[in-house]
């Protein structure tokens, strides 16, 4: 059976949103193009991004209709997490809450992609 292993968001500026997640994921990207770049993820997966005026076809929306979710175990994990990113001055667009699956918060990346922390599924 085929597995996804690949999300891309498109960015306007590769370089610009690659140091947002070098500092975000602590690590260095596995491939660097002036239209694209990626970052290889635990799991398999990787996190390309490609700059929008060369993704072909050319979507047909806009706007934020998904989110990157960070699944932080462990106690206060999720709370611990906020508390460093505030202090790095991300743009957040939900504080820390708790909602029915427990406590989560949203930050935007340089191109208002939203990335929710939240614990994962017990």
């Amino acid at each position: 059976m085929n597995s996804p292993n690949l999300i891309i968001l498109y960015v306007k500026d590769p370089a610009t949103s690659a140091g947002f997640y070098r500092s975000l994921l602590g690590r260095e990207p596995v491939a660097e193009a002036p239209n694209f770049v990626a970052f290889a993820l635990d799991g398999g997966f990787t996190l390309g991004l490609w700059r929008l005026s060369k993704v072909t076809p050319q979507p047909s929306a806009t706007g934020s209709r998904a989110e990157i979710a960070f699944m932080v175990p462990g106690e206060n994990g999720v709370s611990t997490l906020y508390e460093d990113w505030r202090k790095r001055q991300l743009p957040i667009a939900q504080d820390l809450t708790d909602m029915d699956f427990g406590p989560t918060f949203v930050v935007l990346d340089p191109d208002g992609h939203r990335l929710r922390v939240c614990e994962p599924d017990k």
